[in-house]
């Protein structure tokens, strides 16, 4: 449940960066701006410990080069007794993916293991009692479509078809949701004299009708969402819920990379901030609110790629706004935190302890 006052989005935390402030003190930045849910790609103790009785919801994450480990239950179990368990209920972690756009490489053992580490994943935390209350998935990149226009044709592609149709199964039966990244600034990078800015960017526009359910789109990221609910239901699956696990428009980028502005990426993330204001679902699901989580935080200096993959995001390390969209909030200085920084990772790293007694001894 949403705390009152709430901001309604999440907000994808990475840090792959070597400036970013300490998590004590993102912890005062994302809770002075009411942000109620943060997405990780990793279990970071010192994050989540920050974090304890502040009603924050977390999404945590097993990254990609530990997935297959998960197959064995036993390494799926001690997982969650290390990185979860300990953490709860006073940090409130609800959701574990698994991997993150797995299907996007080439590495078929991965692809392989991906189910079984997610089902193994899911049993150890039915084993801990914890079913129920934190669920399990993995985010898949938008390039698991074969085809995504008009939205009703939407489709995976085919050499994922033989992996999602059993995730999907596991997923209507787990009751987890379906994570999908979209950014809709790839389509205008890759083609910006024909994909026009306004609708990309939420601007009005006429939109674009769907020939075969008559639903108008005025905006792309409705329109990738919808064509993922689409290729679902071609499984065989109309009980899944789609969530934006990532989303978000650069406010710089290389010489070849268009519109990666600082207002484009005002003006994307602050119109999209007040479609989930107005709690709009999307053409085919109008009355199931969007579900978003922004990429990202921080501005990620160490990210590997082009100069857009390292400016995402929505604050500099500094606690500036990159540009503004109403999200203004406080980060202390280090001064005023110091003590904050040191009690807070020692306590996590007491429950980690804890943890790690209680795995010797069972």
């Amino acid at each position: 449940m949403m705390r009152a006052g709430a901001t309604p989005i999440g907000i994808n935390y990475g840090q792959i960066a070597d400036n970013l402030p300490s998590p004590a003190r993102v912890s005062w930045l994302l809770r002075s701006m009411q942000v109620s849910k943060v997405k990780l790609y990793d279990a970071d103790p010192y994050v989540l410990g920050a974090f304890l009785d502040t009603g924050v919801e977390f999404v945590v994450g097993i990254g990609n080069e530990n997935v297959s480990a998960m197959v064995d239950p036993a390494a799926a179990r001690a997982w969650i007794q290390r990185h979860v368990q300990p953490f709860l209920p006073a940090t409130r972690i609800t959701c574990i993916t698994v991997g993150n756009e797995v299907f996007k490489g080439n590495d078929t053992e991965l692809k392989a293991n991906l189910l079984p580490a997610m089902q193994s994943v899911y049993q150890a935390l039915a084993a801990l009692g914890l079913q129920g209350r934190v669920n399990v998935t993995t985010a898949h990149s938008l390039d698991i479509m074969g085809s995504s226009f008009p939205p009703s044709a939407g489709a995976f592609r085919a050499d994922v078809v033989p992996y999602m149709q059993p995730i999907l199964s596991f997923l209507s039966m787990a009751r987890s949701p379906f994570l999908i990244n979209c950014y809709p600034y790839f389509a205008y990078k890759a083609d910006p004299g024909n994909v026009p800015l306004e609708y990309v960017l939420f601007q009005p526009n006429a939109g674009v009708t769907d020939t075969n359910t008559r639903l108008n789109y005025d905006n792309m990221l409705y329109a990738q969402v919808d064509s993922v609910y689409a290729a679902i239901q071609a499984l065989g699956h109309a009980d899944i819920d789609v969530k934006i696990s990532e989303t978000g428009w650069p406010s710089r980028g290389d010489p070849d990379e268009a519109g990666a502005t600082p207002e484009y990426a005002g003006t994307y993330t602050g119109n999209l901030l007040r479609r989930i204001e107005m709690k709009q679902g999307t053409p085919l699901r109008p009355s199931v609110p969007i579900d978003v989580y922004v990429f990202a935080l921080f501005n990620e200096n160490l990210k590997p790629g082009p100069a857009s993959e390292r400016n995402y995001g929505l604050f500099y390390p500094d606690g500036t706004p990159v540009y503004n969209v109403g999200l203004r909030g406080y980060l202390p200085p280090m001064d005023y935190s110091r003590g904050t920084r040191k009690a807070v990772p020692l306590l996590a790293l007491i429950l980690i302890a804890v943890a790690a007694i209680t795995l010797s001894l069972s």
